[in-house]
């Protein structure tokens, strides 16, 4: 079955896990232009792409602006069942979509995906998940586009 929709986590899964802050907040993430160029190519194969996010950040909505993400979901708490909102609104099945994530917070949206996936450098507890696909690169260090171009050859 092709994969339609690809939802990512943000920090530590498109960025290295990192925070920096000035004194006015949050000021600084680190996007690798290889994930970029991944979440370029599937829209490219018509493929939904979408951030979901535990944490709130006008840097992601600026990145996620250059790239054209179709969906950016933000402050949300749990992700599983905002991936289940987006398959509703495109009327897809779990089986149709794709999650990488690399945290305890996104078990359940790995679990509830047809194809989970995973950075590296993911926590143990999310690694050892049931039916992970460990990409051989670490978060923020081109995770998503190796994600990317494994939908891509498999929709082919």
């Amino acid at each position: 079955m092709k994969i339609k929709l690809f939802a990512m986590d943000v920090d530590g899964t498109l960025t290295d896990g990192r925070l920096y802050y000035g004194p006015d907040g949050e000021c600084m993430k680190a996007f690798h232009v290889k994930d970029g160029q991944g979440i370029v190519n599937l829209k490219a194969e018509g493929v939904i792409t979408a951030i979901i996010t535990a944490r709130y950040s006008k840097i992601v909505e600026q990145r996620s602006g250059e790239l054209g993400v179709d969906e950016v979901l933000q402050s949300v708490k749990d992700k599983r069942s905002a991936l289940q909102v987006l398959c509703e609104k495109y009327r897809f099945s779990p089986e149709e979509t794709a999650y990488i994530g690399d945290d305890i917070g996104d078990l359940p949206a790995l679990s509830f995906a047809g194809t989970a996936m995973v950075p590296a450098d993911a926590v143990p507890a999310v690694l050892n998940a049931p039916g992970v696909h460990v990409m051989s690169s670490r978060g923020g260090e081109g995770a998503v586009r190796e994600a990317a171009e494994w939908i891509i050859n498999h929709n082919r």
